[in-house]
């Protein structure tokens, strides 16, 4: 998608005014604490601002309009990290906290239907009324946990999606895959589950979407859920903005050269879902073990020298010039 006249040399100032330099070369963002609720909005200024979730969730605010990606902010215990993970973990929203975070969005987008990326949107769709974009399988789980057909939206990926001057291309991609070369709790849903979804086991893959972003003729942010792609579903989308997911393995063959050369090496790379999301959201993200964030930063250096790799904290804000 063109640029439609994006100042590339000023969303680099404003990345560059937002952070300080780290020591593993990357640069931190501005903590959520130094910034009104909706600094876009009360300041009435053309910004975007984006605040990570944790995870691969974000919540993008511009000129008052809210949209989320992926928000999953409970992040309880199912024992993933101390290695014992309970599949019969039971769902649950921390409600009153949820609340605290994702405002009163218009669209939730969901790349993929596993809990870390699904567990919140029904209540968030409940409350707030907002529209949810994902696979077959996200409407079937979202109608089974209760929430109206008349805000649900399946896309398969090459979806391009008008929703006044807010644009979302939607993107098959790839889920990761882990050292033996294996899906997580993969599945589909081509009809309504037997049961009410209660635990973790519950919420299958449904397949794997990414999406791109741009409100206006401001610049276009790629936003993924998983560390895999489809090379020729991405290639010629060129965002300004790319939020990768970081690999746990190597299974996947040049992962990240092979995504920043499709996606024409855009100038900021925002590394998620490499931390570890049963962490509380109000604590400093900590980084999933799995994840090689320093190597994943030396790869982008490598295949892309001129992108700059910002690392994100839990609810600190980006802003971009719109």
């Amino acid at each position: 998608m063109p640029t439609h006249g994006f100042d590339r040399r000023g969303l680099m100032r404003a990345a560059a005014a937002a952070g300080v330099a780290l020591p593993t070369a990357f640069a931190s963002a501005t903590p959520a604490s130094t910034l009104p609720p909706d600094a876009s909005k009360s300041h009435g200024d053309p910004q975007l601002v984006y605040r990570w979730l944790g995870t691969a969730g974000w919540r993008i605010d511009a000129g008052g309009r809210t949209l989320l990606v992926d928000p999953y902010l409970t992040r309880f215990d199912t024992g993933l990290y101390r290695g014992a993970f309970d599949p019969a973990t039971p769902l649950r929203t921390d409600g009153p906290l949820v609340d605290r975070h994702v405002g009163r969005p218009e669209l939730v987008l969901v790349t993929h239907s596993h809990w870390d990326h699904l567990n919140d949107v029904p209540h968030i769709a409940k409350i707030t009324g907002a529209r949810v974009v994902g696979t077959e399988t996200t409407y079937h789980l979202l109608r089974a946990l209760g929430v109206d057909a008349g805000q649900l939206i399946v896309v398969k990926g090459g979806e391009v999606l008008d929703f006044d001057g807010c644009v979302v291309e939607a993107v098959a991609a790839r889920h990761s895959r882990n050292a033996a070369h294996q899906y997580f709790a993969p599945g589909t849903l081509h009809a309504p589950p037997a049961t009410v979804p209660a635990t973790v086991a519950d919420l299958p893959e449904g397949d794997t979407l990414a999406f791109q972003v741009r409100f206006g003729s401001g610049p276009a942010a790629f936003l993924m859920g998983a560390s895999d792609f489809a090379e020729r579903e991405v290639d010629g989308l060129r965002p300004d903005i790319a939020m990768v997911a970081v690999p746990g393995s190597t299974a996947t063959h040049r992962y990240v050269p092979r995504l920043l050369q499709a996606l024409g090496r855009p100038e900021l790379v925002v590394p998620v879902h490499w931390d570890d999301f049963e962490t509380p959201l109000a604590e400093p993200a900590v980084r999933d073990p799995a994840m090689d964030l320093d190597g994943f930063a030396a790869q982008v250096r490598r295949a892309a020298p001129a992108s700059r790799v910002q690392l994100p904290e839990h609810l600190a804000a980006l802003h971009v010039p719109a």
